[in-house]
């Protein structure tokens, strides 16, 4: 190995020890490696020195996955290139991408049907004539951070607002390579290696048989993104996804991709009351099957906005909100005909008269500049929450918002906005509420004003994990674990499932080292809020 390749920390780096969750935390060295060979390299010497590892991305995690605890930062930026494309029996392409690669520029390659092809198989080059001719394709995946990295989107199991339709990165991943402690390769195929029961089987490159028992715990029927994926007759594929970094390193992804709607219309639809607006979503959910995203934002996410409006100029182009209004539901419609939208825009109308709002208190959105906009007035939510945390942090650098990720099932749904609302009002905890609400998932951000508010808020969370997951639901919905949410593990599945997990882990991972703190690994060593 090129030892030039592991650098000793020093101020040009601090960056690397922080991600979108304000967590902050410490390291030895960092690496850029440009390639598997160099990632193998690497886990060879480190995992052999006993040293920590941290596999980052474009750190946009929420739940400090990326944020090392000593140790090592293994970090796959550099590992950006898109390696080829196939098109399988049933006529999808797959196109194979390295962990480091933005999904936003994977986004704009895809629709421009532009790729440098230049090191591309000859098998790649003449699938990509026939993807040339092919209709519009997508990786429908869309988290807010839209600069994040196909590897962490992996690493946590991303889903973001399409998820609703199209479900999250799991549903879009045909295979892996993976590497893993002792710098062997797994090459993994969707369909090539599958459970017997929960005993799961799968080569290395080079050579050996990876032969381990899986845990016995059985997971949520809702939206979950909380500890490893484990199923009977599962995939070995999906046992990587969502598992933090800390069974391997996943170097390459492949992408299955899928047509694009021909018309896609987004409607924002505002309520006076709350009750009607999670009416309206409920009968939308029942009757109409053209929704690809069912987005929620309470009262304090829409009077953030019109501040932000009103006295930051970078807000400047957010539309103007009704001031009667105080929830927004968003919805956007997937249809390949412009009179299936048409239809399903009438029947939406029908809905909000239904609940008792008016259907003329909507944005309609039926181009991309349109789309724009609305999609800017989503984001800027989380931007605005951020803004405020922020410049309370001037004052207080301790405090940080809490923000949630947990899901519930369909029939829970009121159930649950009540006991959010309830207890912050019990607390009087200032806060702001967004988020997937077509999957029962929304974000609940807390958003302290001093080291009160934020021991107060840290308690709710932790009663709010043990309620969600006493009505079925999950701890984590589509942020993954990290370290963050590490201890709501056992909430959830209970002492013996840890327990499993553990074994798992000490199964790919015999020194702990991978992944250091994700999950419910105990390392040595602090990370800050």
């Amino acid at each position: 190995m090129d030892l030039n390749l592991i650098k000793p920390m020093h101020d040009d780096y601090t960056d690397y020890l922080r991600d979108e969750s304000r967590a902050i935390g410490q390291a030895d060295s960092i690496s850029f490696p440009k390639n598997e060979y160099e990632v193998a390299s690497l886990l060879k010497t480190l995992y052999a020195q006993g040293t920590p590892i941290t596999v980052q991305g474009a750190r946009t995690g929420l739940a400090a996955g990326a944020v090392p605890r000593g140790g090592h930062i293994l970090n796959l930026s550099k590992m950006d290139h898109i390696k080829g494309i196939r098109q399988s029996a049933d006529g999808h392409f797959h196109i194979t991408v390295e962990a480091g690669t933005i999904l936003s520029q994977l986004r704009k390659r895809i629709e421009q049907k532009k790729f440098d092809t230049a090191d591309w198989t000859n098998e790649s080059q003449q699938a990509f004539e026939a993807f040339k001719d092919e209709p519009a394709l997508f990786f429908s995946p869309d988290p807010t951070e839209s600069s994040a990295t196909i590897g962490g989107m992996v690493a946590c199991n991303a889903s973001g607002a399409r998820s609703y339709l199209y479900g999250p990165t799991r549903d879009h991943i045909s295979g892996l390579r993976v590497v893993l402690h002792d710098g062997q390769i797994a090459a993994l195929k969707r369909g090539d290696y599958t459970a017997s029961g929960r005993t799961l089987s799968f080569p290395t490159l080079q050579g050996n048989q990876i032969t381990v028992d899986l845990p016995t715990y059985i997971m949520p029927k809702t939206k979950n993104a909380s500890g490893y994926y484990i199923e009977d007759h599962m995939d070995a594929v999906d046992l990587f996804i969502g598992s933090d970094g800390t069974l391997g390193i996943v170097t390459e992804v492949e992408l299955r991709l899928q047509p694009l709607p021909q018309t896609v219309w987004g409607i924002t639809c505002f309520f006076s009351e709350e009750a009607a607006a999670l009416d309206f979503v409920i009968s939308a959910r029942d009757t109409m099957n053209q929704l690809a995203s069912v987005e929620y934002f309470d009262g304090h996410a829409l009077d953030i906005l019109r501040y932000q409006k009103k006295h930051n100029p970078g807000f400047s182009k957010l539309p103007i909100l009704p001031d009667h209004v105080n929830t927004a539901i968003y919805v956007e419609l997937h249809c390949q005909e412009e009179t299936d939208a048409v239809e399903g825009l009438k029947t939406i109308g029908q809905l909000l008269e239904k609940a008792g709002a008016n259907p003329n208190d909507t944005w309609v959105a039926r181009n991309e500049s349109d789309r724009d906009r609305l999609l800017f007035f989503r984001h800027a939510v989380p931007e605005s929450v951020n803004m405020v945390i922020d410049q309370r942090k001037k004052t207080n650098p301790m405090i940080t918002k809490l923000g949630t990720d947990m899901s519930v099932p369909d029939q829970h749904l009121k159930q649950i906005m009540a006991m959010y609302h309830r207890m912050l009002a019990e607390r009087n905890l200032e806060s702001a509420i967004w988020g997937h609400v077509g999957n029962n998932h929304l974000h609940v951000n807390i958003l302290p004003r001093d080291d009160e508010d934020y021991k107060k808020g840290k308690a709710l969370y932790d009663e709010w994990a043990a309620e969600v997951t006493r009505l079925g639901g999950a701890v984590s919905a589509e942020h993954g674990v990290g370290k963050l949410k590490a201890k709501y593990l056992e909430v959830m599945y209970g002492q013996e499932a840890i327990e499993e997990m553990a074994r798992l882990k000490q199964y790919f991972d015999p020194k702990g080292l991978l992944g250091a703190g994700n999950m419910i690994e105990p390392v040595k060593g602090e990370v800050s809020q």
